[in-house]
């Protein structure tokens, strides 16, 4: 198995990687389908409108999480990892004034996203909790071509067929992922993790950085390494600055640039208390977080629900702790990755799957194995300090408010930030060994997700989403 760092971090707008970049891609690869020339309907006429219906999750929260205009933007011919956000909203307000679209390589189509754009809450698609049917018609009225996509998380899509294919593989299929020509250490498992590293001689960045080089040059993986490094930065940053309330209608206020301010000032009388570490971690996350619940600029790490974890945890590794480095950074990002694409091989990262321990639930087990291996863990204390972290957010449900990353998403990231510190610290404490091996608490986590009831998953129907002030 191997999924590259790249795979993990993407770069895109908020306020969901799951609801808002999984839906725009995927009309995106609808598009690309129609460009294409993929076979139509028998007897379908000429290409004329397009048409979209959203279940599940992404029906219950999706105007919460900008799904509607995520797709929109997508059916507009616009993706994630390119789009302007400043530009984003005068798109589409063109779009739903004139309820047609022009995407290149395309002819114009109709698309009136009041009559054409459905939040279907009855049907549940069977493959995920996030689907969507996307259809074309001809100028007549008649189907030219539909697919069905689900948003698995972390802005993976994946149509039905490549969903019930990965499902439904067998043995064949798992082997053949172990045997992938072309990396060297194909590891599935954090037990074969440690094993091939333990065979090897080499560190969990090393194998990663070796896997990676299989598909790319050193200079090319190392400069996309950077670009997702810098946006997590420059993301942080602009949280930092920005002032007002967040949109949704819950008029939550951004707290980031204040608590920044408060804590630069106590810096500089020398007067802070020493916990005040957490509070400068709650903060960096804040601020990303924020950020995200404003359709600004994130990356996925692994989710946007979950995005301030690892820049959090990185911003201060670069500003607080003794010999930091730009190498421990990018060891940082690379063991980070390495676990994170364990979680998605053999659990999942999707809220609407398995709730929040997914989501930051899986970015402080990252994010704590990343701080390790940059203060010079070995393989086994990596894997001790992802463990500690996952363990330690079992069961945690997604239940935001209004169905918005707002509440309580925005300070749940600091507390995963905090955790993963935590975690980190207690497994460069030890010598690596531990009772409760990775591998085993992933799959209390799948199973915990399995187990939990779905008005707990991304859906807004109960916890903490229900419980509001009544005022």
């Amino acid at each position: 198995m191997f999924l590259s760092i790249f795979d993990i971090f993407k770069i895109g707008i908020g306020p969901s990687s799951s609801h808002t970049m999984g839906p725009m891609s995927a009309a995106a690869r609808f598009l690309d389908d129609l460009r294409d020339g993929r076979e139509k309907e028998p007897g379908a006429g000429d290409l004329g409108a397009l048409a979209c219906s959203l279940h599940g999750s992404l029906a219950f929260t999706g105007k919460g999480h900008a799904t509607d205009r995520a797709v929109i933007l997508g059916l507009c011919g616009l993706r994630p990892d390119t789009l302007d956000p400043d530009k984003a909203t005068e798109i589409e307000a063109a779009l739903r004034k004139r309820g047609r679209v022009t995407p290149p390589g395309l002819p114009e189509l109709r698309f009136d996203p009041a009559t054409d754009l459905v939040f279907d809450y009855d049907l549940r698609l069977p493959g995920h909790a996030n689907g969507m049917i996307l259809r074309a018609f001809d100028t007549n009225g008649s189907l030219y071509m539909e697919e069905t996509y689900y948003s698995i998380g972390g802005g993976f899509v994946m149509t039905a067929a490549e969903l019930d294919a990965q499902r439904h593989g067998g043995a064949a299929q798992l082997h053949a992922e172990k045997e992938e020509v072309g990396y060297p250490y194909p590891f599935g498992s954090a037990a074969e993790m440690l094993a091939m590293g333990k065979a090897s001689g080499k560190s969990i960045v090393e194998m990663k950085w070796a896997n990676e080089l299989a598909l790319a040059g050193r200079a090319e993986v190392t400069g996309r390494v950077e670009e997702i490094r810098r946006a997590m930065e420059d993301c942080l940053e602009r949280g930092l600055r920005m002032e007002g309330e967040l949109p949704g209608g819950l008029r939550v206020k951004r707290r980031a640039k204040a608590i920044h301010e408060q804590l630069k000032a106590e810096a500089g009388r020398n007067i802070a208390q020493p916990h005040v570490v957490n509070d400068w971690l709650s903060v960096y996350a804040m601020a990303v977080n924020e950020e995200n619940a404003a359709g600004g600029r994130v990356v996925t790490a692994p989710t946007n629900g979950a995005a301030g974890v690892i820049p959090a945890v990185l911003r201060y590794y670069r500003g607080h702790c003794i010999g930091a480095s730009d190498a421990g950074a990018v060891d940082f990002l690379m063991a980070a990755a390495a676990i994170g694409g364990l979680i998605k091989h053999n659990a999942s990262i999707s809220g609407a799957e398995v709730g929040c321990q997914g989501e930051v639930g899986s970015a402080a087990a990252m994010a704590a194995a990343g701080l390790c291996a940059a203060l010079g863990g070995t393989n086994e204390q990596v894997e001790n300090a992802a463990e500690i972290a996952l363990e330690h957010h079992l069961g945690m449900t997604c239940d935001p408010a209004g169905g918005l990353v707002q509440v309580p998403c925005i300070e749940r990231n600091g507390l995963g930030a905090i955790k993963a510190v935590s975690a980190a610290s207690l497994a460069l404490r030890g010598d690596g060994t531990h009772f409760m091996p990775l591998d085993n608490c992933i799959e209390a986590m799948r199973q915990t997700g399995l187990d939990m009831n779905s008005k707990y998953k991304e859906t807004s129907q109960g916890g903490l989403a229900v419980n509001l002030p009544e005022c």
